[in-house]
């Protein structure tokens, strides 16, 4: 094992194919049923993937990518896999950002590095966030709402034998890890989520800004930043993070009272490195939406005990099934429920799984294997859609 594990360690430095695709069959960009998109199989040098996304919003506000094969611009340069999930809150606008740029900022700081590593995906995510800004200081004239959108931020990349998740938000990682002795795969989750509703997320909150004791606020029995959104980091939400911001014509309902002299919400990320190790098996990645309604334990055991075929699809729907109970509903009533008004029953979802095969990424010949390039789907509706105005406390909702 310790052979096949070198052997790719150097192939992960090995030529990049000519010409990358996305893949052969008849659901290479994945398929669509109602408001769920799906892709139920596909082929990582990592071993295989399955992707799910269900749509709830008017506007879908969970964008997605699943990408692999070259990391940088340079041809050799790090080859491996990238996993994004961007939860979006009070529009699609800043997910949709980071679904267009993130990945390609990322490419840039490898070659420029050289190899993948923390600071590369630091520098990603700054970039993104500097991008995203520059966005909102051309559009906030005609488009004062583009201030108040933010999204989180969750991704994996797995190079040379280490898998590395970035995270900002309440979005999570989830690895499923075989212990021999009693044949369990047990969930370890690897991303910490940045939300109010936990004690040492409020903590750190006040001691970064200790002349403000309203900086956490209970409101209806929820923690929120500023009584406002309970995330504390994120890209976006740029009227929690420039004062120039949050002023008219922004909606009175973002306005804070008094003026700030220092960002409420943070945009750096939480970043971890987890060597891959044999008795490693999969990891979920997936939006909030899922684990709102599913434990990591729950999750685990659904992917370790179904078909890798599809698997992505049934913790979407297992999610979906948990919501249905709750509301005292049966669940082909809640597929019947249009997009917009499926918000009060579940939030968007999304979920990839990525499945950790050694053999494979040792014996992966960088000459043959085709890159693949997949972003989650949704209803269709035009690019530059501006989401309808709505306050960030919703029913149901974390922001």
């Amino acid at each position: 094992m310790l052979a096949a594990v070198m052997d790719y360690f150097s192939s992960c430095w090995g030529p990049r194919s000519g010409g990358g695709h996305r893949g052969k069959g008849p659901d290479a960009a994945g398929r669509q049923d109602g408001l769920l998109w799906y892709k139920d199989a596909g082929q990582l040098v990592t071993g295989e993937f399955s992707m799910a996304v269900v749509q709830a919003n008017q506007l879908l506000e969970d964008q997605s990518q699943v990408e692999s094969g070259s990391l940088s611009l340079a041809d050799p340069g790090p080859q491996g896999t990238f996993v994004g999930v961007y939860d979006g809150h009070g529009g699609p606008e800043t997910s949709r950002f980071i679904n267009d740029h993130l990945f390609n900022r990322l490419r840039r700081f490898a070659t420029e590095h050289k190899f993948m590593s923390a600071d590369v995906i630091r520098k990603a995510f700054q970039a993104t966030e500097e991008g995203f800004l520059s966005l909102v200081s051309k559009e906030w004239s005609l488009k004062p709402q583009i201030a108040s959108v933010g999204s989180c931020c969750l991704v994996g990349v797995i190079c040379a034998g280490t898998l590395y998740v970035a995270n900002l938000g309440d979005s999570r990682a989830v690895l499923g890890r075989l212990v021999k002795a009693t044949g369990e795969v047990v969930a370890m989750q690897l991303s910490s989520e940045h939300n109010a509703c936990y004690e040492e997320v409020r903590q750190e909150l006040q001691s970064s800004h200790p002349d403000d004791p309203h900086i956490v606020v209970l409101k209806h029995n929820v923690w929120r930043v500023k009584g406002l959104i309970q995330i504390s980091r994120s890209i976006g939400d740029v009227y929690l993070k420039k004062p120039e911001y949050n002023r008219e014509p922004l909606h009175s309902k973002f306005r804070l009272r008094e003026t700030f002299q220092r960002p409420i919400l943070s945009s750096e990320p939480q970043i971890t490195e987890h060597r891959i190790q044999p008795n490693d098996q999969f990891v979920i990645f997936a939006s909030d939406g899922l684990w709102e309604h599913l434990s990591n334990k729950e999750a685990v055991d659904l992917v370790q005990s179904s078909p890798h075929n599809g698997i992505a699809r049934r913790l979407v729907k297992a999610a979906m099934q948990e919501a249905t109970k709750k509301r005292e509903m049966r669940y082909p009533d809640l597929k019947k429920i249009d997009r917009g008004v499926r918000r009060h029953f579940h939030d968007d979802i999304t979920v990839v799984v990525v499945f950790l095969d050694l053999n494979a990424m040792s014996k992966a010949s960088w000459s043959k294997s085709p890159s693949v390039s997949l972003r989650g789907g949704g209803v269709t509706v035009p690019a530059k859609s501006l989401a309808p105005f709505s306050a960030p406390a919703r029913l149901n909702s974390t922001y």
